[in-house]
């Protein structure tokens, strides 16, 4: 698989650990008065990935201390997207 940001190339599981560690500045988090959220856009399409982060005791903490985990299920599920809506085109570059 293609990392849609850079031209590392690897496979699924490797490209997890690429964008968590490498692009985990795509993956913006947020806190208001309707809970806490991780938002993901596709630099391919339009798809955005918004999904809220289940509350841990109103912790103010808990954002900071579990980012590496939030990103690591927003790009998990950013990879579902990839490979549903990118595959084709990718195996056809």
């Amino acid at each position: 698989m293609n990392c849609p940001y850079c031209d590392f190339a690897g496979s699924r599981r490797e490209l997890h650990a690429h964008l968590t560690d490498e692009h985990s500045e795509e993956c913006r988090t947020s806190e208001s008065w309707a809970g806490r959220h991780y938002e993901l856009a596709c630099p391919r399409c339009d798809f955005t990935i918004r999904r809220q982060i289940k509350p841990r005791l109103q912790d103010p903490k808990f954002l900071e201390d579990y980012a590496r985990e939030i990103r690591l299920v927003a790009f998990d599920m950013f990879l579902y997207h990839l490979e549903a809506e990118h595959e084709q085109e990718e195996a056809g570059a």
